[in-house]
């Protein structure tokens, strides 16, 4: 399972990037599976947390992913991978408080599609047992 969800991340990150920008980079989509990834590891411990408390979890473990890789991708190697610099309350133009919103309201999204995947994976989970 975690495989997939790394994949799915990995093809979601760049999927969205591709929307927005026209472009992505591959360390975006690895960064996307690793976020995601993350975030489901997360949410597997936490069930019984709050929906809007999930999401923002999510949203502080991609804008913190997204600072990390950002100080190593643009400002150490230079690559110019993105830059918010110009945007309000960036933090060495790699995060900003309006892509920390974009991220909680795509975590809130994240979260129905990972508890319809987790009703899947038991009803064939179920399936698969009661046919032994």
């Amino acid at each position: 399972m975690e495989v997939l969800i790394f994949i799915v991340g990995a093809a979601g990150y760049a999927g969205v990037e591709y929307l927005y920008r026209g472009y992505t980079h591959w360390t975006m989509v690895l960064t996307g599976g690793a976020c995601l990834l993350a975030f489901y590891c997360y949410t597997k411990e936490t069930k019984d947390t709050p929906l809007l408390v999930q999401a923002a979890a999510g949203a502080c473990i991609v804008t913190v992913f997204e600072f990390f890789v950002g100080v190593v991708v643009n400002l150490w190697y230079g690559w110019h991978v993105w830059d918010y610099s110009r945007e309000p309350g960036n933090l060495l133009g790699q995060i900003c408080p309006l892509f920390s919103f974009i991220w909680f309201l795509l975590c809130l999204i994240i979260l129905m599609l990972f508890s319809a995947l987790d009703s899947w994976y038991n009803k064939m989970r179920k399936t698969s047992i009661s046919d032994r």
